[in-house]
């Protein structure tokens, strides 16, 4: 892979397992310095072990709202520059609504779509100040075909599509990128508790 992304600094949320330690590999095989931010401290470890200095850990819960609201200044501080956000952390409700309990409805949504809008809110005023920036979402298939066997999961997709077209129409006249990536099924622990079939 070639060297593309040799200077820029790039920051992903979820970033110690599945689709989020994916990207982050892939932004660093590019050359980027890459902010792993995970409330999972011994898995941020272990990524970062693997890839010297150019991957920054950051151990953070994100739906804890003092936390969340320092993310991004905390960042800068570390960094001086963000290039890229990446806001993949997410978690996953499926099944039947009637059998859904209403805390982890509430927790999938607070992080699903609050703490992406929140971060992506906290990270707009540095980079329209330089003029450049990409944001990337992780958002799924869900938000493009009602599944009916996650209601809950897809709403919030299809809600963080809604945000991601309207925030980029807002952006691009100041130079920023945002844009979603929509996969399907991917095996990591979101999907522990479905059926093999």
């Amino acid at each position: 892979m070639a060297i593309e992304l040799k200077g820029k600094v790039a920051a992903v949320t979820g970033a110690a397992s599945g689709i989020g330690l994916a990207c982050t590999e892939a932004l660093l095989a590019a050359g980027a310095r890459v902010v792993l931010v995970d409330r999972d401290e011994a898995a941020l470890a272990a990524a970062c072990s693997r890839h010297g200095d150019a991957a920054i850990p950051f151990v953070v819960d994100l739906l804890d709202p003092k936390a969340c609201a320092v993310l991004v200044p905390r960042i800068l501080e570390q960094t001086g520059h963000l290039d890229i956000f990446h806001a993949n952390a997410g978690t996953y409700v499926g099944g039947d609504l009637v059998d859904a309990d209403s805390a982890d409805i509430d927790r999938m949504l607070n992080l699903n779509v609050n703490v992406v809008m929140k971060n992506v809110h906290d990270v707009l005023p540095h980079m329209i100040a330089r003029g450049t920036g990409d944001i990337i979402v992780t958002s799924s298939l869900a938000a493009h075909y009602p599944t009916p066997w996650e209601p809950v999961y897809a709403a919030s997709k299809w809600a963080i599509n809604c945000f991601v077209q309207t925030v980029r129409r807002q952006v691009f006249k100041h130079g920023l990128r945002v844009g979603s990536i929509s996969p399907g099924p991917v095996i990591s622990a979101l999907l522990a508790d479905w059926p093999a079939e």
